[in-house]
């Protein structure tokens, strides 16, 4: 079971108290003093650690499929104004469907609607 998850600067901050309180191996951006690393640096600490990114930006799947990279695998959330305790509960509920997928190297978009999963490389 990996739950060791690195929250890019849109995630709420909130949701890694969240997260940690249910066992989770998480750190933010902030935590890391990366609040102005690019998406890239983010990346690229993410694939040192063996962490899967969280993030709201859509630059990180594009990245990832441009340079044909075979990880991190990243969850890239489309749901507008998640507090941090409401981002903490859609991921908890979303992860037990795409954990394997993750494991394996994945990019994953949640919306309200659906999750789709798209395997590294892109």
């Amino acid at each position: 079971m990996s739950r060791k998850v690195l929250l890019d600067q849109g995630i709420p901050y909130s949701t890694t108290q969240h997260l940690k309180d249910a066992g989770w191996d998480v750190v933010h951006t902030v935590d890391l003093d990366m609040s102005r690393a690019t998406d890239r640096e983010i990346i690229n600490y993410a694939q040192q650690e063996g962490r899967i990114c969280i993030t709201l930006d859509s630059d990180f799947h594009t990245i990832l499929a441009v340079n044909g990279m075979d990880g991190p695998s990243v969850v890239r959330v489309r749901q507008e104004r998640l507090c941090g305790v409401n981002m903490a509960k859609l991921l908890k509920q979303i992860w037990v469907q795409i954990e394997s997928q993750l494991e394996a190297g994945s990019v994953v978009t949640v919306t309200d609607e659906a999750i789709r999963i798209r395997k590294l490389p892109v």
